[in-house]
């Protein structure tokens, strides 16, 4: 027999569908290119970046070999990995503050997060995404080790990420409230989702995606308490930067903080706000234009670098100086998104019961034996119609002349006699 070369190729570790797609934008490729190199429709590319299907056999490993992730590593268990890692990456020394300034006791972790020892992640060797110019890339996301449990590798994650994401998300829909609800609500999703988040290549980036997508929500709006916007700052430079922040529609906002704020690359903004790389860049150029025209230091700078580094270092320094409120301790959310899981399990509970016994009642009482209904009414023929007085005929009409003819006052009737 001879082999069949056509056989199934040694399965190769391919990482996360987003990390497909940022891998592709990363090295300038189109999808009908990588459709044309590896041999399927550019509509099979698009799935695998979107996790509906994964490629297999020798196309799986071509197109590893093109988006440049061969030597990529599958990611441990979620019982040995532990998932902490900042949301905000550091920046250089004269780029402004960072998003990691935000947190304002970041100098003094916990004990859990002192005893990470940070690596850089062996798979960010791809090819970075091009930048604007005067833009620094985001700096690697740092990895703990291994041998955490559960609950140390959540709370690690939380003590690192929360804080800086409390301001992010007070920036992005100006409540405080409402910025400290949407945090909340992210780490009691991740955590009941957590052996998902923990084989997440960037788990404060799905927390992050999960707040933003909360904070954005259109049904906030008919929450009484969320209707209007806190008090802007006393400052007036801060308060024209933050007016003209909340000015900007929704999705400009959300891709502007990314970007210029929180440092990410273009192709990584784009994948987050699930858009395509051109539509991110332009929301980005129409955000910057319209804060250039309220703030006169964004005005004068007509370099796209300038531009960025000024934002930065201004939503740094607004972030930094508003208050907002101090999230939950990590424990507390951990056992209000076990509460809330326990009230949904019962709730389901209850009205899987409630839907039994309403079939059971409906079988009890409904009739076991089929009456058959009574046929319609039918319209009977043949029969002629009731009628009122009918014509005299010529017979009548002689004996009515003839009674008519007589005297009106006759003899008396006769009795008759009996013989």
């Amino acid at each position: 027999m001879t082999r069949n070369t056509a056989g199934p190729a040694p399965a190769v570790p391919l990482p996360s569908p987003k990390e497909r797609r940022r891998l592709r934008e990363a090295r300038a490729l189109s999808e009908e290119q990588v459709a044309a190199a590896v041999g399927v429709t550019p509509a099979t590319v698009r799935a695998w970046e979107t996790g509906r299907t994964n490629p297999r056999g020798r196309r799986r490993a071509a197109y590893a070999r093109l988006i440049g992730c061969a030597g990529h590593r599958p990611a441990p268990s979620p019982s040995v990995e532990a998932t902490g890692s900042s949301t905000m990456s550091p920046t250089e020394p004269g780029t402004g503050p960072s998003m990691d300034a935000f947190t304002p006791d970041a100098p003094t972790r916990d004990a859990d997060a002192e005893a990470l020892t940070l690596t850089r992640d062996p798979d960010a060797d791809a090819p970075a995404a091009s930048a604007p110019e005067g833009h620094e890339p985001a700096a690697p996301v740092p990895q703990p080790r291994a041998g955490l449990t559960a609950e140390e590798a959540y709370d690690a994650l939380y003590t690192l990420t929360a804080p800086g994401l409390t301001h992010q998300m007070h920036l992005l829909t100006g409540r405080r409230k409402l910025s400290r609800e949407a945090v909340e609500h992210a780490f009691r999703t991740a955590w009941q989702r957590w052996p998902e988040v923990a084989r997440d290549r960037d788990p404060a980036g799905w927390v992050r995606a999960v707040a933003y997508e909360y904070a954005m929500s259109p049904w906030h709006r008919l929450r009484r308490t969320h209707r209007r916007a806190d008090a802007p700052p006393r400052d007036p430079a801060r308060r024209a930067l933050f007016e003209a922040l909340l000015g900007l529609p929704p999705s400009y906002r959300r891709t502007l903080l990314l970007h210029d704020a929180v440092g990410l690359g273009l192709p990584e903004t784009a994948a987050e706000t699930e858009a395509s790389t051109p539509a991110a860049a332009s929301r980005l150029l129409n955000a910057r234009a319209t804060l250039a025209e309220r703030l006169p230091e964004l005005a004068g700078s007509v370099d796209p670098g300038g531009r960025s580094t000024v934002l930065q270092e201004r939503l740094g320094a607004l972030a930094l100086a508003e208050e907002v409120p101090e999230p939950p301790p990590a424990p507390a959310v951990r056992a209000g998104s076990e509460r809330v899981a326990g009230l949904w399990t019962r709730a389901a509970l209850c009205f899987g019961v409630l839907l039994v016994s309403t079939t059971a009642f409906t079988l009890h009482t409904a009739p076991t034996q089929y009456e058959q209904p009574l046929a319609p009414a039918a319209r009977v023929g043949g029969v002629p119609p009731l009628g009122g007085p009918e014509k005299l005929t010529p017979q009548d009409l002689k004996l009515q002349k003839s009674l008519r003819g007589r005297l009106a006052h006759g003899p008396e009737r006769l009795v008759p006699r009996i013989p």
